[in-house]
């Protein structure tokens, strides 16, 4: 069950923005993350639970971001409810999607295992929800995948093999490379793993 730490900064100007510290783990129905978020000053933040089954569509997911919330799932595309800080304005809403995004890690893993790419596979388009801090507003995003390499790096524990995927945006056809092994990023724009305790899970 790997365990650890990211740190999240702004893309852009490299502004910390949050420590993400996480635990993941396969399970019987598939793959589930969770974690909580620290500002920089060490006061909580956030956290996320995601839980997906084993074709990588999201059976859960619930984030925290301040006071708001959003609990959503797959069901007919993904279909969401985001509470306000209030409590009295929960409003849902539905998008023909294949599943959710956002600033943590887990997204980039969960994406990645739904579309099961090779380097033989063409570049797949896929339509994402995106919550967006600080307040999860829903945006829908396109984005295209392809799996350009694949290397096995010897480990302590044997053969760990690190995906680098090419993402782009197809709004602005802005590109960049992230770069995962099992269910850990090791790197992508925003994202430095910072401390990992046990070794990334294999997938089947």
């Amino acid at each position: 069950m790997p365990r650890g730490r990211y740190s999240l900064h702004d893309p852009h100007d490299h502004t910390p923005l949050a420590e993400e510290h996480f635990q993941c783990a396969p399970g019987p129905s598939g793959w589930r993350y969770v974690s909580r978020l620290t500002d920089p000053a060490g006061e909580h933040r956030g956290s996320v639970d995601l839980a997906l089954d084993d074709l990588g569509r999201p059976l859960r997911l619930e984030l925290h971001a301040g006071d708001w919330q959003v609990r959503g799932a797959a069901l007919d595309g993904v279909t969401w409810v985001r509470t306000d800080p209030t409590g009295l304005h929960a409003t849902e809403g539905n998008v023909r999607a294949h599943a959710f995004t956002g600033t943590s890690p887990a997204f980039l893993v969960a994406t990645a295992r739904l579309l099961r790419l090779t380097p033989s596979s063409a570049a797949t388009r896929v339509r994402l929800v995106a919550f967006t801090d600080p307040v999860l507003a829903p945006r829908t995003v396109d984005q295209s995948w392809a799996l350009v390499n694949s290397e096995a790096h010897a480990t302590d524990n044997g053969p760990l093999t690190v995906d680098e995927y090419q993402v782009t945006a197809l709004d602005t056809g802005e590109q960049h490379a992230v770069h995962i092994a099992g269910d850990v990023v090791l790197a992508a724009p925003g994202i430095e793993l910072e401390d990992l305790q046990s070794p990334p899970s294999r997938f089947d």
